[in-house]
């Protein structure tokens, strides 16, 4: 698919129309309820300025931060090397404009849903989000003097129309520096933890799975938790399949997703990861609608059980991405 360039005028008609007055109430009245509560933004480094972002911190880190900043949206893929020609460009200029955007970069592979949601049909594409009101930028290749005349011109509209003025940054912070992690919260997260291994070693799948999610409830970004959950639940949905009569079915019916989202699991289970993420491949590729996307979400949820860094998920993001497109 060749790369088309959106209309950059469309962030000026957006603009214009009633639901940019209403959006800017509702930032100015997210920004006074931060301020009574003490909880407004600090100054913030340059390397804080540039994020990745994902499906489960989308609302936070765009829609929450979209009240205070312009956030800027870098669809990519490891795989598109247009991607890294322009995303450097775009990280360059997002730090230039000193606070008044921010720059989330959005991993197509990993966040298809986000993609889907936001109409991407190739990438790169970049968006952006005001006050909540999501604006197509552009798409494809596109020039560093051209890019800057689309941010100069949403960042106009930010400050005139919805009233944000951005971020206040730090001018003694290190532009190099990472930003800081979160601080993790505390709890008996060790007994739990242990409590979820010996209920998966006793074949109580359903207290692992509790044990985890209890975890996750207040610390959610805690890897072993994610990483345990996903393995628990997919024991606990084999715990009760006849696998003799679900390979039989898998067999008989190519092109029934619940068939083969049961054949999947059963493969996983059985150490044939690859068979297991070919298997849901193939089936998005047979499918559309709800029963795609139920194929999709599944197969993301095997992904998390044998990790992100496994180079077998690597592959298989990719292929998923050809089957959708």
């Amino acid at each position: 698919m060749q790369p088309r360039n959106m209309s950059m005028s469309g962030v000026v008609d957006l603009a214009a129309v009633k639901a940019a007055q209403e959006a800017k109430a509702k930032a100015e009245q997210a920004r006074a309820e931060a301020a009574r509560q003490g909880g407004g933004p600090g100054a913030v480094s340059p390397a804080d300025l540039v994020i990745d972002v994902d499906e489960a911190g989308f609302e936070r880190d765009v829609l929450q931060r979209s009240t205070e900043v312009p956030v800027v949206i870098d669809f990519w893929a490891e795989w598109c090397e247009p991607c890294k020609q322009l995303s450097p460009v775009l990280e360059q200029l997002v730090v230039e404009y000193n606070g008044r955007l921010l720059l989330a970069r959005i991993d197509v592979d990993a966040n298809q849903m986000l993609m889907q949601q936001f109409g991407v049909q190739g990438i790169p594409a970049v968006f952006a989000v005001v006050a909540g009101q999501a604006l197509p930028l552009f798409q494809g290749a596109a020039g560093k003097e051209q890019i800057q005349q689309t941010l100069d011109q949403l960042v106009q509209v930010a400050e005139e129309r919805f009233g944000l003025t951005g971020l206040a940054v730090d001018p003694d912070a290190d532009p190099g520096a990472a930003p800081q992690p979160a601080a993790v919260p505390a709890g008996p997260y060790d007994a739990l933890l242990e409590a979820a291994v010996h209920a998966l070693d006793a074949g109580d799948f359903g207290g692992a799975v509790q044990a985890y999610r209890n975890v996750l409830s207040d610390d959610p970004g805690n890897s072993e938790a994610k990483l345990g959950l996903a393995q628990a639940e997919l024991l606990q949905r084999v715990q009760s399949l006849d696998p003799q009569q679900a390979r039989k079915e898998a067999a008989e019916k190519p092109g029934d997703a619940q068939a083969q989202i049961a054949a999947a699991d059963l493969d996983l289970v059985g150490g044939h990861v690859e068979d297991a993420f070919g298997r849901l491949i193939d089936t998005v590729r047979r499918t559309a609608g709800d029963e795609r996307d139920t194929v999709r979400i599944r197969l993301l949820e095997l992904f998390e059980v044998v990790g992100a860094d496994d180079p077998r998920v690597s592959a298989a993001r990719r292929a998923l991405s050809r089957a959708l497109f």
